[in-house]
């Protein structure tokens, strides 16, 4: 017995057993060597600002996503620039538990937005994970987030009057299947109110909406009271709220656009309607700025200008089968200007504007539409000559009574003056009965030009 003993307690068992060891460890590395996996080379969180994270040792593309370890777990954060051998990261969440050098893993490819049928009554975040308590969402198919480059001549051209609901658009600045239109006014005039009426109005086989950077309470609100249950049937919303990163701000847009086409491309038309263009272009300064980009125009950078017409352009008529995204797209006129610069850059790049007017709508008139202020650039290619007629006589008629409306409130004015006047006044009253509309009555388009061709014919 102690023989034995003494034999393995030996210099020479002990050896071997190494020796054993050793060999398991060799095998084992040899295994992973003749593996084909590319090998990660990892950097460390050198400096944060803000919400702009710089990072060294690792390399990876603009728009990766990669992962910062923290004290809360592993945080996820996107490459938004680089410089020399920096990247610059933005989180695509909260910022908690970071710490000096902590390790950076740079991931995979771009990210890629998951679409299918399956979001169809679903309400999502940017990242298409779902809000509304009713499980998870599994779809099979990826799209690119930022949306491919369209050939111009491969769009095909508007031709079809598109129902809103809304009398005054449909009668006087009628929307074409296709067409991308802003809504401008200042806070509190309408904006949310008026796109709601479209949503619940407008003819379409699918609405997307997306929610960027607006109130969280809205975002309950418009998917109980404006859509309802009837209306998520065929909708698809992405919240995006004022809290959220402004990376996730931007993302949510992108998405609200890649699922809008995913169902163009289907041969569909998609109804996107996109609150707010101004808190996506504000999320792209606040990044910009963070990086180093300078300010060029009352603080907004030149990328900010860039990106408008990025987001634009994706819709429109350019399905493969036939397909259309018509896009409602709110624009937030700060201070009332008219000429701020996410203002006048959307009214460049989009097809029409309706332009709402807090005096309007303080005087008690919704929707407060400025009809002077307000062009619909395809009008002319949809309706009939008759329709065209009507609606430039009531324009006239309506601008007379606006530019002497001092006036006649007065009594400077003798009636009897000026023939254009006296019309003009004679038939105000109609005109505003006209243009006013309660949010839960509904017009149609022919029953709105049908009513506006009664009135000129009755003037004349």
């Amino acid at each position: 017995m102690m023989s034995e003993q003494q034999s393995e307690n030996s210099p020479q068992h002990s050896k071997h057993q190494r020796s054993s060891i050793w060999c398991e460890i060799l095998q084992k590395y040899k295994s992973r060597a003749q593996q084909d996996v590319p090998l990660i080379v990892e950097g460390k969180l050198d400096r944060m600002v803000g919400l702009t994270m710089e990072t060294v040792g690792c390399h990876a593309a603009v728009g990766a996503r990669c992962l910062v370890e923290s004290a809360d777990g592993d945080m996820e954060a996107e490459v938004v620039g680089f410089s020399g051998e920096r990247l610059y990261l933005m989180p695509t969440g909260e910022i908690t538990g970071l710490v000096p050098n902590a390790r950076v893993i740079p991931g995979k490819g771009l990210y890629e937005a998951k679409v299918g049928d399956e979001l169809l009554g679903r309400v999502i975040d940017p990242a298409g994970k779902p809000l509304d308590g009713k499980g998870p969402i599994v779809c099979h198919k990826s799209l690119p987030l930022a949306g491919k480059r369209s050939n111009p001549l491969a769009r095909w051209a508007i031709n079809e009057p598109l129902d809103v609901g809304v009398t005054a658009i449909n009668s006087l600045l009628t929307v074409g299947r296709g067409q991308r239109m802003g809504l401008f006014a200042g806070s509190g005039v309408g904006k949310s109110v008026l796109l709601g009426m479209m949503t619940r109005f407008t003819k379409a086989d699918v609405v997307v909406v997306g929610l960027i950077g607006e109130r969280g309470r809205e975002v309950k609100d418009f998917v109980d009271n404006i859509l309802g249950e009837q209306g998520m049937q065929r909708a698809v919303v992405v919240a995006s709220p004022a809290d959220s990163p402004p990376l996730m701000r931007m993302h949510g847009a992108w998405l609200a656009t890649t699922v809008a086409e995913y169902f163009r491309d289907k041969g569909l038309n998609v109804l996107l309607l996109m609150d707010s263009l101004t808190r996506f272009a504000q999320a792209q300064r606040e990044i910009a700025l963070a990086i180093g980009e300078p300010p060029a125009t009352k603080g907004y950078p030149p990328s900010v200008f860039a990106k408008l017409p990025q987001l634009v352009e994706r819709s429109g008529n350019n399905g493969e089968n036939g397909g259309s995204i018509t896009a409602f797209y709110t624009v937030l006129a700060e201070g009332d200007d008219s000429n701020d610069p996410i203002v006048d850059s959307a009214r460049a790049v989009l097809d029409g504007h309706i332009m709402l007017s807090r005096s309007i709508a303080e005087s008690g008139h919704y929707p407060a539409i400025d009809i002077e202020a307000s062009v619909s650039r395809v009008m002319n290619d949809v309706v009939t000559q008759e329709h065209k007629k009507a609606a430039i006589r009531f324009k006239q008629l309506h601008s007379i009574y606006k530019r002497n409306q001092d006036l006649i409130s007065v009594g400077a004015y003798q009636y009897g003056s000026d023939p254009s006047i006296d019309e003009a006044i004679d038939f105000n009253d109609v005109f505003m009965h006209f243009l006013q509309q309660d949010s839960s009555e509904a017009f149609s388009y022919n029953d709105s030009v049908n009513q506006l061709l009664r009135m000129v014919t009755e003037r004349e």
